[in-house]
């Protein structure tokens, strides 16, 4: 589940970023989701060779940590990217609110 969810963040966050005028805004965010997807798949390829067809065979209870471990990434995601805009002030308006 955390594969999937990431991924879907890192397609959705790469098509606004390239569809949209962001100035490389959500780049960082894309980036960001497509490393934590490149590094969920690792884990799973791993884990399927260790497990074999028993990863197949989750558990509803496993799922669902999955399932709040991955929402758990992009929210962290979201979060550090928002410090990280706030930190470049590419627009000027933290800067500007500061000023006055």
């Amino acid at each position: 589940m955390t594969l999937l969810i990431t991924v879907f963040a890192a397609a959705i966050s790469t098509i606004f970023w390239y569809n949209g005028k962001t100035d490389r805004k959500l780049g960082t965010l894309a980036l960001m989701y497509w490393g934590a997807s490149l590094m969920w798949l690792v884990d799973s390829v791993v884990e399927y060779i260790e497990l074999g067809a028993e990863f197949f065979e989750q558990a509803p209870k496993d799922m669902i940590n999955d399932a709040y471990l991955g929402f758990s990434v992009v929210a962290l995601g979201i979060v550090i990217w928002l410090v990280v805009l706030l930190i470049k002030d590419p627009a000027g308006k933290v800067k500007a609110l500061f000023a006055k």
